[in-house]
């Protein structure tokens, strides 16, 4: 059921191959291109990775709303749409799982976009947009406009601006915002709604306000240009080991008296990164935000009756 690394890096050069064939033959399809892990050399492939094509079509629709077209590289088992990861929500990607267990994400893009850069030239603003994905690594597969290689020299020429530091408003709205939504983690559980207060802990809040400190907190504690990925890639090998250690008591089972534990676990563990990132960057921590939140969810907690 499970293929070795041979026999997957095989399936895969196959499909590319299939698909650069196929497209030849589709008018409407004029750029296609492989981007994350087996485009890239920083971290490259493994035998878990998946297979990331984006095209660029003048007719995108004919390959959302259609599934018909993906059983020519394999046979699926399972497909679907979504919106494209970190896109502007007006894109789509059709994923596909293979019978093999291998799985191809097939993003749709407009071509508009791709005459709107051959018109206006790449900028640092795209450059900066897209880095985490383009700037990481492409491979043609497609190029029905030969305009890759032009956008290529164009893209690496421009250098995108570091990561930056947070500038202290940044830093205290992510700060305020996660122990306001300490306190309302708190009166869900109260409440019973479980659900609510796990999916706020344990997604709203790592997510939004504790994943955005440690990126922070990586490159005050070691440099501003320090490569902190997206999303939390590979955050076992940048962020303070500290840290990693301390995640494993942050996240929470299905269990109100779990949950309640994950949440205290978290606030001990947000409130030092941000204490630290804070002292690094001489800004003033909210400590009073931070006790009110605090001893609210800790009277919340004790408060609790025997049918709560």
């Amino acid at each position: 059921m499970i293929l070795d690394e041979i026999e997957i890096t095989k399936f895969y050069n196959q499909v590319e191959k299939q698909f650069a064939k196929w497209a030849k033959t589709q008018n409407h399809i004029r750029l296609a291109i492989v981007v994350g892990s087996r485009a890239r050399t920083d971290a490259p492939a493994d035998k878990w990775s998946d297979l990331d094509i984006v095209i660029y079509s003048t007719e995108p629709q004919k390959l959302i709303e259609s599934a018909e077209w993906v059983s020519k590289f394999g046979n699926p088992v399972i497909t679907f749409v979504e919106p494209t990861a970190g896109g502007s929500g007006e894109t789509y990607e059709r994923r596909v799982l293979y019978n093999n267990g291998l799985d191809v994400d097939f993003a749709v893009d407009p071509f508009d976009g791709v005459r709107e850069v051959q018109k206006h030239g790449v900028t640092p603003e795209l450059v900066n947009e897209t880095r985490d994905v383009l700037g990481r690594g492409i491979r043609v597969l497609i190029d029905k406009e030969n305009m890759m290689d032009d956008f290529l020299k164009e893209y690496h020429a421009i250098k995108p601006p570091p990561p930056h530091f947070p500038s202290e408003h940044e830093f205290l709205e992510r700060v305020n915002d996660f122990w306001y939504h300490a306190v309302w983690t708190a009166k869900k559980l109260r409440r019973g709604e479980l659900w609510e207060g796990k999916a706020c802990l344990d997604s709203f809040m790592k997510g939004r306000c504790l994943l955005p400190l440690i990126e922070w907190h990586a490159r005050v504690t070691q440099d501003k240009d320090y490569d902190t990925w997206f999303r939390g890639r590979f955050m076992e090998r940048w962020a303070d080991p500290r840290i990693i250690a301390e995640l494993r008591s942050a996240f929470a089972h299905y269990d109100e008296d779990d949950v309640w534990q994950a949440l205290a676990n978290t606030m001990q563990l947000f409130r030092w990164i941000a204490r630290e990132v804070a002292e690094k960057l001489d800004y003033t921590y909210p400590k009073d935000a931070d006790q009110f939140a605090s001893r609210w969810v800790d009277a919340a907690y004790w408060d609790r009756g025997p049918n709560d």
